[in-house]
């Protein structure tokens, strides 16, 4: 079996669109979607396409996931994006939303029980990062027996072995930090092999599709920091290490 793996769209649908369209994709047996889907631009295009890949996607729960539902609840949220989001969902898709769970676990080959989660096996909100210490690392697996966890949550690609566990974050498909484009993974049980991928974008087009095709007030100051440029890896790094009172 070969699972694709997008993370964090955040409703940037040309982003999704490009991954989709991407041949180990399009003929991948199984596409895990590890959370934080909707909460951007294009909410509900984003979840119709999707929800069109039927049995062939399997979801998680994000943070981001669950605070679109809250909205739609009546819950006001700090973020524009996300207030203004949850307040366009369809009722089918607050229903989708609110019947994700938050960790999926698949028998992928040589790559073993694979866990997808979004933040970590804890929490959708927790972080975890590439350089995180050993110690740290041990606390968040400390209950799991998986050989493999896949998470997001951070929009930062990594692979990395923390004490005999392969752990992946393919990045993000709609808010990249690091380097721009739309980032995903390839996981190959038969080899056992993992493949970080980046779709190239026309951030330009992009911005002026999201900016042509949205309602959002906010949306040419949310297409300038999140399309139009990328925060660095060093930058987000900074930031998400205050999590873990680095």
């Amino acid at each position: 079996m070969r699972i694709a793996v997008l993370s964090d769209i955040h409703g940037v649908l040309p982003a999704l669109e490009a991954v989709l369209a991407e041949p180990d994709v399009a003929t991948a047996d199984l596409i895990v979607l590890t959370g934080d889907m909707a909460a951007g631009p294009m909410p509900v295009e984003t979840l119709d396409v999707l929800v069109a890949l039927g049995e062939r996607a399997l979801w998680v729960s994000g943070n981001a996931d669950r605070e679109l539902v809250e909205v739609a609840q009546g819950k006001m949220h700090p973020r524009a994006v996300t207030q203004w989001a949850g307040e366009q969902l369809r009722g089918d898709q607050v229903e989708v939303l609110a019947g994700l769970p938050a960790r999926q676990v698949v028998e992928l080959g040589r790559l073993g029980a694979t866990l997808f989660v979004h933040g970590t096996p804890r929490s959708d909100e927790e972080v975890i990062l590439v350089d995180s210490s050993l110690e740290r690392w041990g606390e968040v697996l400390a209950e799991e027996t998986a050989g493999t966890v896949v998470l997001g949550n951070t929009h930062m690609p990594f692979v990395r072995l923390a004490d005999r566990v392969l752990v992946v974050n393919p990045g993000s498909v709609g808010m990249p930090y690091g380097k721009d484009g739309a980032h995903w993974a390839l996981l190959d049980g038969e080899t056992g092999a993992v493949a970080l991928r980046r779709t190239p974008m026309d951030s330009e087009r992009m911005a002026r599709r999201l900016v042509a095709e949205n309602g959002f007030d906010g949306i040419e100051e949310w297409v300038a920091e999140y399309v139009t440029s990328t925060y660095s890896d060093a930058e987000a790094l900074r930031v998400f290490a205050k999590a873990e009172n680095r």
